[in-house]
């Protein structure tokens, strides 16, 4: 519970700053200092995107009533309140957004349930509702501030959605870590707002688990979108509006981890997440406003240098997920946003970073970066599913616009698909990742285990499912060891050591270069029936994008197989899944055992 006395500090500051952001309904007061090129980066930021959607918000309300999206439909509906509140936005109090927002508001109310929730991705579903009551929490307290006689409606309809999911939001459960700071935080201003004390025991159990926190700063999900998205914005907001201060801790150490993931493009490094962004882009401008935040609170130089490098690229196109015009509301919301940032220190740009909790290294040397992986958490469970990191890349490199995403290694031995370490070791001058796995051919049942019927239990044996009694068979093992030793060499290249042995099996390296550049050598041959994908046979071959270049090499021959093949594993191929990077694709093949050193300069 927030005490009387910050709560009443924390309102007198809001009402402060909300005049210097040029807030409708505000107190007269003395304006503080503002960065007044954020404001308006952000006011024609949100102006455009409201024109865009006041084409397009019927197709919003539709796809509401049809297809159960209220996300999109309270996300629009607190853009279209961040203009309008706004007295610097073209649209301050403009009756053309008064249509949009009663229907979106009007629409959001007929497809709650009556348990106060929305269908989206799943039935009455606490955590999606949860989505959309953050930004509809956020839309009232604007609307409610601005007090414009012409959204009475508006507002009251927002408030009797936020009213009825309360008590849903407070019973509900959830599927995700994330989801259990996104629901405390849904559930902590609604709480404020009308205070129930079933509101309060609900988060208090959700926060007495702990936060998911790991030592190295990364969240349990090691996702950078989770904790962009949903995990630090959550968290900020239990500390401002619940009193939990503490809460400034895990946000503050994530996005300290988060400085050594970060790539010169402000791409964000997401090999190691245990979500679906294990093998997708992230862009670093998700984290704009938690750095500035924690930058204005703390007076920390490094995030305001992240800030403020954000907000000089604040009109590029790829601007993150997030269109840049819906994030005034937060600003607005929280005009302390908009306070000066402090003096800035230089970002790191020449380290190695090992955060042994996520078995991964990161290297930078100005624009050159590279990273070593070994975390994946298939050694551990043997599976590959939705919440497990199973990307099988271990090394990635990039020199300015020459980008290497992906190294991989795919041995055909009894489909057991690619090499995934089973740990991470510093060893003099580098890293060494090693793993071992094993496949049995068995052997009859011992006589207490036989059936004369035959009818014996369904079970597996680590590769596929028979009845056969696995568990009982006494076993002939095969076994496939893998080490890689990846040491950084004088001249900013890599050298990565390859020992495989114990089985003789066929094996491919698999590079694949981010599309966009050239690629050259004497020794490369197309491979057929593969787009974009070649053999380097002989010699070294170059990736070159600009004035960036990676040299690799050398081939290995021909790999006795034609054309070479890089095997998934039985888990992907009989459910037709698909390991293949989007790229330019070179294999690199041989035969185990093989002692082999590949080198990128």
């Amino acid at each position: 519970m927030i005490a009387r006395r910050t709560f009443l500090a924390t309102t007198a500051t809001t009402a402060t700053a909300a005049a210097a952001t040029g807030i409708s309904g505000t107190p007269a007061a003395a304006e503080p200092h503002t960065d007044a090129g954020f404001l308006a980066l952000l006011t024609e930021a949100a102006d455009q995107r409201v024109t865009g959607l006041l084409t397009t918000y019927g197709e919003t309300i539709t796809d509401l009533r049809d297809r159960g999206r209220a996300r999109a439909a309270a996300r629009a509906l607190r853009t279209f309140t961040s203009v309008y509140v706004h007295k610097e936005s073209a649209y301050h109090h403009s009756p053309d957004l008064l249509g949009p927002l009663r229907e979106l508001a009007g629409t959001l109310a007929e497809e709650q349930h009556d348990d106060g929730l929305y269908d989206q991705g799943a039935v009455h579903s606490p955590p999606d509702t949860a989505f959309s009551v953050v930004d509809l929490n956020l839309a009232y307290a604007l609307l409610d501030r601005d007090g414009h006689r012409p959204t009475e409606a508006v507002r009251s309809i927002v408030e009797q959605v936020l009213d009825k999911a309360g008590p849903g939001l407070a019973t509900g459960g959830v599927h995700t870590a994330n989801h259990r700071w996104l629901v405390c935080a849904a559930l902590a201003r609604i709480h404020r707002r009308r205070p129930d004390p079933a509101y309060a025991r609900r988060i208090d159990a959700w926060l007495a688990e702990g936060i998911d926190l790991l030592p190295g700063g990364e969240y349990s999900e090691r996702s950078p979108t989770y904790s962009a998205v949903v995990t630090n914005p959550a968290l900020l907001t239990l500390a401002r509006h619940y009193g939990r201060t503490d809460l400034y801790a895990p946000v503050r150490a994530n996005l300290k981890a988060t400085l050594y993931v970060i790539e010169p493009n402000g791409e964000v490094e997401s090999v190691h997440s245990r979500r679906q962004d294990q093998t997708a882009l992230r862009h670093l401008p998700e984290f704009w406003l938690q750095y500035r935040e924690l930058a204005i609170h703390d007076g920390d130089a490094r995030f305001a240098a992240v800030a403020a490098l954000l907000q000089e690229r604040g009109t590029d196109q790829t601007f993150g997920e997030t269109p840049l015009g819906d994030r005034l509301a937060e600003v607005l919301d929280r005009p302390e946003l908009a306070r000066p940032l402090p003096s800035q220190a230089p970002l790191p740009e020449n380290f190695v970073h090992h955060d042994p909790d996520c078995r991964l290294v990161r290297v930078r040397r100005g624009t050159r970066t590279a990273t070593v992986f070994a975390g994946t958490d298939f050694p551990e469970v043997r599976a590959i599913s939705s919440g497990l990191s199973t990307n099988p890349t271990f090394f990635k490199m990039r020199k300015g616009a020459a980008i290497l995403d992906s190294l991989r290694l795919s041995p055909q031995f009894f489909s057991l698909g690619h090499f995934r370490a089973e740990g991470l070791e510093q060893v003099d001058g580098g890293w060494r990742l090693h793993a071992e796995v094993r496949a049995a051919f068995h052997q009859p049942l011992p006589p207490q285990h036989r059936r004369p019927d035959g009818d014996y239990p369904l079970s597996n044996d680590g590769r596929f499912w028979s009845a056969m009694d696995f568990p009982h068979r006494p076993k002939e093992w095969r076994t496939l060891r893998t080490e890689v030793l990846v040491r950084q060499v004088r001249d900013g290249g890599w050298e990565l050591d390859f020992d495989v042995s114990r089985s003789a099996v066929p094996l491919a390296l698999e590079l694949c270069f981010r599309r966009g550049g050239t690629l050259t050598g004497d020794g490369l041959e197309p491979v057929a029936g593969q787009t974009d994908t070649y053999q380097l046979v002989s010699g070294e071959a170059a990736y070159t994008v600009g004035d960036d270049r990676i040299e690799f090499g050398p081939g290995n021959g021909k790999g006795g197989k034609q054309p070479p093949v890089v095997e998934p594993g039985e888990r992907y191929s009989w459910m037709n899944g698909s390991l293949t990077p989007d790229g330019i694709r070179v294999l690199i093949t041989g035969r185990s055992p093989l002692t082999y050193r590949l080198t990128l300069r």
